[in-house]
């Protein structure tokens, strides 16, 4: 009796159309939900090595934070948010029990009290008991201080130019300068005396030790920085605040371009003002996605 041939067994069509795992894609899949899932370490507003912003969400872009004694320029066009954050963030030093500074060459210390007020940020008990400081400088006070500068330069004068910026008997933690554009325009037409202000503006600050936070205007950050162009490499850190627009819709954004000594998160992330709380950040969402 004849063999009954069995048939050969033959490979399904789903089993030869199956893709091929991509193992490096699970395994970044799975890092990157570990990583979502691990809670942020929380930053001191006042550390010994290292000070946070205080602003929600904006120092979880950060791995340790800011390092102490640093100089930021911080970069936007009008209305981007630049003045609040430096409020916000020396009012929330202040509260924690730093000497903060405020040198405004714009706005009055009365008009800077009630904005913050609109906040919620109540500084009168912090000034009176000498944690919050705010001085008004005018073209001619820039001017008088860049004459002092030079004349030191020169060694035509002797005396500690500290002063002329910082009261001798205030020795602040943050400062917050708003602002190098009003600089500029005060010494309009003398580039060399504007660029050895900024130059002793940053080495005053880094003397003394302060976190100091230098606004600076710039309509389009993404294509010019600062004034002169020297402030972002004099500068520890360059923090730049975005109004971007897609379509008829616009939306704030934040980026830390630059920070010497301080891992951070390189990426633009979007940002709210809200009443009674300031700026909000929002570290893991892109921009354009909020609802």
């Amino acid at each position: 009796m004849p063999k009954k041939e069995v048939p050969a067994q033959t490979t399904s069509p789903t089993e030869i159309h199956r893709p091929l795992i991509d193992a490096a894609k699970i395994k970044e899949h799975i890092q990157q939900k570990l990583q979502e899932a691990q809670p942020h370490r929380k930053i001191p507003i006042s550390g010994q090595e290292y000070v946070g912003t205080g602003v929600v969400g904006l120092d979880e872009l950060f791995m340790n934070g800011i390092p102490r004694g640093s100089s930021i320029l911080t970069i936007g066009g009008p209305g981007s948010g630049k003045t609040i954050f430096c409020l916000q963030t020396l009012y929330h030093a202040a509260k924690a029990g730093e000497r903060v500074f405020y040198i405004t060459l714009e706005e009055t210390p009365e008009t800077l009290r009630k904005h913050m007020k609109d906040f919620g940020w109540d500084i009168a008990p912090l000034e009176k008991s000498g944690h919050f400081m705010i001085r008004k400088f005018t073209p001619m006070d820039i001017t008088r201080q860049i004459d002092a500068m030079m004349e030191r330069i020169k060694g035509e004068l002797l005396i500690d130019i500290r002063p002329m910026v910082i009261p001798s008997d205030y020795k602040p933690d943050r400062v917050a300068i708003d602002s190098l554009s009003a600089v500029a325009s005060a010494l309009y037409g003398k580039e060399e005396s504007y660029r050895i202000y900024i130059e002793q503006l940053f080495n005053i600050f880094k003397e003394i030790g302060a976190t100091t936070f230098l606004i600076s205007e710039s309509n389009d950050p993404g294509v010019k920085l600062s004034s002169s162009g020297s402030e972002e490499f004099l500068a520890d850190g360059v923090f730049i605040f975005y109004n971007l627009r897609q379509g008829n819709v616009r939306e704030s954004a934040f980026e830390i371009l630059k920070m010497r000594g301080s891992g951070f998160k390189k990426k633009i992330v979007p940002f709210q003002i809200k009443t009674g709380q300031g700026i909000v950040v929002y570290p893991e969402q892109e921009v354009f996605t909020l609802a």
